[in-house]
């Protein structure tokens, strides 16, 4: 067998071999980027949830304000009562108008708290209302992170078994390439996003579409070395030729 045929032979090899390293190229990339998807969904998701925890915990902190009020409007009152029930026990005018200043100032200060606790309600049905809808949407965010996460998945395990196919695909036709073109080959092929092996068209590396020259052609079709592109490095091939 001339050496010839057999650079040519070994082109056809790498050629079947690049076709296949396309499809491996493919799902590799897909399989390191698929699963980011579920990331960035999960990441939004739990920016949901801290929006909602945030609302909830504005709508506590609202709730013990008004507790608050409630003890204080409680504590005004009992204070009134007591102020009252007194008035009969004062035994001179002076300290009877003293106790109604007392009282009036107590009333003052329970109508106060009275205002703030009716603001309050509607401080309080605000962020509640706030809070239902935010946890409706988390719920249908939830939902839908759920449903993206197992199509991902799937798709992840479909491709993962793709792979293996291919894999071993390629694994029966390696031993069949020379070492040293399969080691020129894999080296180009991880540095040039799985493209190693490219073919000419109309004086055109398909790989860079840099104009490939005369002088290269007819390199290419002497098949006594392989042949790469001056710009991209990748091997060269005529499909007519081989």
């Amino acid at each position: 067998m001339t050496s010839t045929t057999s650079l040519k032979d070994q082109l056809r090899k790498l050629v079947e071999l690049q076709a296949m390293d396309v499809d491996v190229y493919a799902l590799k990339t897909a399989l390191r980027d698929r699963p980011k998807e579920i990331e960035q969904l999960k990441a939004q998701f739990e920016a949901k949830k801290s929006t909602l925890k945030q609302l909830e915990d504005k709508l506590k902190s609202i709730q013990v304000v008004q507790k608050d009020l409630d003890n204080d409007l409680k504590a005004q009152e009992t204070a009134i009562a007591k102020a009252d029930s007194s008035l009969s026990l004062l035994k001179t005018n002076k300290e009877y108008q003293a106790r109604l200043m007392e009282i009036e100032g107590y009333k003052a200060d329970k109508s106060v708290i009275e205002e703030k606790i009716l603001m309050g309600f509607d401080e309080v049905e605000a962020a509640r209302k706030a809070v239902e809808a935010e946890r409706a949407t988390v719920a249908q965010y939830e939902k839908d992170f759920a449903a993206k996460k197992k199509e991902v998945e799937d798709a992840v395990a479909v491709m993962a078994d793709q792979l293996k196919v291919k894999e071993s695909q390629r694994s029966r036709i390696t031993p069949d390439v020379r070492p040293d073109l399969l080691g020129r080959y894999e080296r180009i092929l991880q540095n040039k996003e799985g493209l190693g092996l490219v073919e000419v068209k109309d004086h055109t590396c398909s790989g860079c579409h840099m104009h490939v020259t005369d002088q290269l052609m007819n390199q290419i079709k002497m098949y006594d070395q392989m042949i790469c592109c001056d710009m991209c490095a990748r091997i060269l091939y005529l499909a007519d030729e081989l």
